[in-house]
């Protein structure tokens, strides 16, 4: 049984530096707390200085990922001032995430709402439960879902995005693998399975490439076409010279495994 002395969030860091970031308030449906915000963040800031990290995994224990912000805790001394501090606190937390230099997934079941949603959208990729359900759904309490907007509108099409925003209505895990929300939908008892096979295909790849990689995805999402292409062959001249690029190159001429 949780008491209030279990941390909010669990870390651990394996011998290949995958670390796994588990969100522990089960009775509360993980709802981001700004002390949960804040322990995300100071996690996410560790991981950032972490040479050794090579991947992060965003799970939760009980039977909802995460069901977005802390309703009570919003509702408790409600000000302009506040939600304002609280929304920016959420979104740097978000932006952390993608400007970390390793892979992150999300390995989620059952529940997945607002900031929960967001927060799965802002993982560079997801694994669910065929159970899993997502839904925007602050509408339906009057509160359009802003901040999460940002995140599903760069992962799904405008329609489709803007039709989960505007209705609040669930959908199922098999619909947010077709909208592009999450990459794969498996039984509950194989979701671990399925990240571990995830896992191992990204960490056998070398580090410097896929940090080189992330960084360049994301930024030529938001450039026109022509300034996108000069980024990318910028960073490809920059990658191909790492020693890694080098020996990978060398290995495929020489029909070989790679060296790293």
């Amino acid at each position: 049984m949780l008491t209030t002395e279990d941390p909010l969030l669990l870390s651990s860091q394996d011998s290949r530096g995958v670390i796994t970031l588990t969100l522990n308030r089960p009775q509360a449906f993980n709802s981001l707390s700004e002390a949960m915000l804040d322990a995300l963040q100071l996690e996410l800031d560790a991981i950032a200085c972490n040479d050794d990290a090579r991947l992060l995994v965003i799970k939760a224990q009980g039977k909802a990922f995460c069901a977005g912000h802390d309703l009570k805790e919003m509702r408790a001394a409600p000000s302009r001032e506040y939600y304002e501090r609280l929304f920016a606190q959420c979104g740097r937390m978000m932006m952390s995430l993608q400007a970390l230099p390793v892979p992150v997934i999300a390995q989620v079941q059952g529940i997945a709402t607002a900031a929960g949603c967001q927060l799965v959208a802002m993982c560079d990729l997801a694994v669910a439960s065929a159970e899993s359900r997502f839904a925007v759904s602050g509408v339906n309490l009057g509160l359009f879902c802003a901040t999460p907007s940002v995140a599903l509108s760069r992962n799904l099409g405008r329609k489709a995005a803007f039709e989960m925003l505007v209705t609040g209505a669930f959908i199922s895990a098999e619909e947010a693998r077709s909208k592009g929300l999450i990459n794969r939908v498996v039984a509950a008892d194989s979701v671990e399975a399925e990240v571990a096979s995830l896992v191992d295909a990204i960490t056998a790849k070398p580090r410097v490439a896929l940090a080189l990689g992330k960084a360049l995805f994301y930024r030529q999402l938001e450039l026109g076409i022509s300034e996108a292409y000069a980024d990318a062959a910028s960073t490809m001249a920059c990658n191909m010279m790492d020693h890694s690029a080098l020996e990978g190159v060398q290995a495929f001429i020489d029909k070989r495994k790679p060296n790293w």
